[in-house]
């Protein structure tokens, strides 16, 4: 890893961090940029998943006062968080390399999508309200979770999209809340997706490292961004930067 890597990776972290809190996709700034560095699909994927675990911290720390009064709730769906992030990560790691070259233009793709065609995020918040102005949760949120998680401990770009959805629909909370919210229960997922690499898979340290300094300090400015940022526009161009890289990856894996 020289100098100029290390500083590219920060860099790319930082971005990764700010994108992850806009817009759910960190991966589509952070995967790339470790297969720059030279890694291989897998080797890369891996590494992304241990860094972005700071993202996580950071985004938490962060956004403390929407987590207020939501502990119960976190407690529930931390299960299937948990089961999920761990699924994943299997399912990873049974994935011939040559296999999951081929899958993530797609997943890449199909995440671009969801994001450019999903509603915007304070449209959501509000139906959410107003069908659940009592913020109970449906009996089947841990299932969902558990089945976005185990999408997060795979691969995970457009994880954060799926979940924040989800959770503004069927909490009725807003979107800071419900933002937070996905922070925490995805950044376990994550957590016990990457405590799975750490033992069985390679991990490229080197590269963890910075990456992992960079997706810190975005996660940690991220809350901010969300409360004052103009969403929809910013998502719109992350998706069509993410379709872009899709075709490229593509062309790279299929050529």
């Amino acid at each position: 890893m020289t100098p100029l890597e290390f500083a590219f990776l920060v860099l790319a972290g930082i971005g990764a961090g700010l994108t992850g809190s806009i817009a759910g996709l960190a991966s589509l700034i952070s995967y790339p940029a470790l297969l720059a560095t030279g890694l291989p699909p897998v080797t890369a994927n891996v590494t992304n998943t241990v860094s972005l675990v700071l993202n996580s911290v950071g985004s938490v720390s962060a956004s403390r006062p929407e987590l207020r009064g939501q502990g119960r709730r976190l407690l529930r769906l931390s299960a299937g968080a948990v089961l999920g992030g761990a699924a994943g990560a299997a399912l990873l790691l049974l994935t011939p390399s040559e296999a999951f070259e081929r899958i993530v233009p797609w997943l890449i793709a199909g995440a671009s999508l969801a994001l450019l065609l999903q509603r915007p995020p304070g449209q959501l918040a509000a139906e959410g309200a107003r069908e659940h102005p009592a913020h109970r949760d449906p009996w089947w949120l841990p299932v969902g979770t558990f089945t976005v998680a185990v999408y997060g401990g795979y691969f995970g770009a457009a994880a954060g999209v799926m979940m924040l959805a989800m959770y503004l629909l069927t909490t009725g909370e807003g979107l800071p809340r419900g933002n937070a919210l996905k922070n925490v229960v995805l950044g376990i997922a994550n957590a016990v997706a990457a405590v799975g690499f750490v033992v069985l898979a390679p991990v490229a340290w080197s590269a963890a490292l910075p990456l992992a300094l960079g997706l810190l300090v975005g996660g940690r400015l991220g809350p901010s961004v969300v409360r004052r940022a103009p969403q929809t526009a910013l998502r719109r161009v992350i998706a069509i930067a993410g379709l872009g890289l899709a075709v490229h990856l593509a062309v790279q894996a299929y050529t």
